[in-house]
């Protein structure tokens, strides 16, 4: 029987199962001189980020569908997991299997691994996750409806819920559904269809008093659900908080003036009789340091050691 993640992906994004693998001859033709990883999902941050670097430029010359070709998107894909892990430790709250979540997560890397162009100088994890955690949110929208209604209705109610709120702080009332199907380039009707499955979201019980519908968290147009970013922030200064107590004063300074302060590099140097590059230097390795320690696996979002 298929998971819920399975049944969210559906059947044309599975999530590859890494078992076995090609014979040594494809596997020195694919990797050209690389060092091939002996346990992909055991190595070190630092040496998965510069082998993944390595192998992306491999992967733009080998010709798509060869075992050459799968063998080094496989290993990206495994180099990576750690990335999906730490993606999946903001979720570890909601009721969800953490396997539905974490596979979920790793057909989001797959679609990274397959969009990422080394050509344009991003790293790959500051690339990656946005689709990881994304991939994640889909699922948790698609599994959390009461009702199930197809996924152009379930955008479009977060649309209506994000537009509505958008036009009452303008207007200074609630906007009619003609305001709405302007804003949003609909026809009214359109907009009434989106209204009417949002009550899809949740449920109400029958043993509900006529006139208290309103009372009902849900039924009311006014509690669609919306993103909280600052939820998000709270999690990340979260895990942040035991990697800062492990830095030593001066570094601690230096990321005060850099985001505290918002002083510029050369401002900091200044401050702190340095040169500009060498305050560069500093907080490359101070968020390199951090990042490592983000993506490390087994280190508690929290910062307890269980």
């Amino acid at each position: 029987m298929p998971t819920a993640a399975e049944r969210s992906a559906g059947p044309t994004a599975p999530v590859p199962v890494l078992t076995g693998g090609p014979g040594a001859a494809t596997r020195r033709a694919a990797l050209d001189g690389l060092p091939e990883p002996v346990s992909p999902r055991a190595v070190s941050t630092d040496d998965a980020r510069a082998l993944s670097v390595a192998l992306f430029a491999r992967l733009r010359v080998l010709e798509e569908g060869t075992p050459e070709y799968a063998y080094v998107r496989n290993t990206l894909i495994e180099l990576n997991l750690s990335l999906v892990r730490f993606a999946a430790r903001r979720f570890r709250h909601r009721t969800e299997p953490t396997e539905d979540i974490v596979q979920v997560g790793t057909i989001g890397l797959i679609k990274a691994i397959d969009r990422f162009d080394p050509g344009r100088a991003v790293d790959f994890s500051a690339f990656a996750l946005p689709t990881i955690v994304g991939e994640m949110k889909r699922f948790f929208r698609d599994t959390s409806w009461a009702v199930r209604v197809p996924r152009r209705l379930q955008e479009l109610r977060i649309d209506l819920a994000k537009n509505s709120d958008t036009l009452e702080q303008r207007l200074g009332r609630r906007p009619s559904r003609a305001e709405l199907a302007e804003q949003l380039h609909l026809t009214e009707e359109g907009v009434a269809e989106g209204q009417l499955a949002a009550h899809g979201y949740s449920t109400r019980s029958l043993d509900v008093p006529a006139g208290e519908e309103d009372a009902v968290s849900g039924t009311d147009e006014r509690h669609l659900a919306t993103s909280e970013p600052s939820y998000e922030l709270i999690e990340y200064l979260t895990s942040l908080r035991p990697l800062l107590a492990r830095l030593d004063d001066r570094d601690r300074h230096i990321l005060e003036l850099r985001f505290g302060e918002e002083l510029t590099q050369e401002e900091i140097g200044r401050r702190l009789g340095l040169s500009q590059m060498h305050v560069s230097r500093l907080l490359a390795r101070i968020l390199g340091e951090l990042r490592e320690g983000l993506l490390r696996d087994g280190t508690p979002a929290d910062g307890t050691d269980g």
